[in-house]
Formats: structure tokens, sequence, C-alpha cells
């Protein structure tokens, strides 16, 4: 097997987005999805966002992301070189019922969110044994 290039995914904006109050553009933060026995893992880059800017909610099935950036912190800079745009982030994901709503988990670090979404029982595999 060959080893797989890497692509660069570039930023992609919010489309269809409803309107907003807030002067910055909305991102849709890249997301790595990986699942084990127990849970599936959700990584989120979200640069410069902290955690007091962070919400992550359930309603009705979809777990809801969003991340707000402190836009003062970049009044008055004139960029002499990027490579992407600065805004606030969302992303949203409907739920299955084999995901335990009531369980998840959220934890930023240095601007990468990570979610754990536990297994419901039901959901889990499991040794049947044989009589």
């Amino acid at each position: 097997m060959s080893p797989q290039e890497l692509q660069v995914q570039k930023k992609r904006e919010l489309e269809g987005k409803e309107e907003s109050t807030i002067p910055a553009r909305t991102f849709v933060p890249t997301a790595d999805i990986y699942e084990d026995r127990d849970a599936l893992k959700v990584v989120l880059e979200m640069p410069g966002v902290e955690k007091a800017n962070v919400d992550v909610r359930v309603e009705e099935g979809v777990l809801f992301v969003e991340g707000r950036l402190d836009l003062a912190k970049y009044r008055g800079l004139q960029p002499v070189y990027t490579e992407y745009n600065i805004g606030n982030y969302s992303r949203s994901f409907r739920l299955s019922n084999a995901i335990d709503q009531d369980k998840i988990g959220a934890e930023l670090n240095d601007g990468v969110l990570s979610l754990t979404l536990p297994k419901a029982e039901k959901a889990k595999p499991r040794t049947i044994r044989v009589s």
C-alpha cells in the first residue's frame, strides 16, 4: 500500500447561515471523526478561540458547536501576509440513537476542540454466550 499524500483543505465559509448581529465571518471548522469500541471522537480545529467562547449543545438530536473569536485582538492590525481569514466557527452534526447524548464531553486545547460522544450501551459490541 502506497502512502497517501495529505491535501491541505481550504477554509470554507459557512453557507446558508442565519442573519447575524456579529460583524464577522463564520467558517466551518475542519473535523476528524474517529471511532473506538466505546465512543466516537470528534476533533475540530478552531484557531484563536478561547474556552469561554465555545458553545457545545444538543438540541432535538443535533449537536451544535460554535466558537467565537475575540475580534478586539485584531483591531488596528494591518496584515503583511495571511494564510487564512479570521472569523467565528459553526458546525452541526445529527446524532443517531447510538450516542448517549447525556454523556457527551468536550475539551479545548490550543484551538483544538475534542469531543467524546459515548456510545449507548445498546450500541456497544458485546459477546453473546452460547448455551
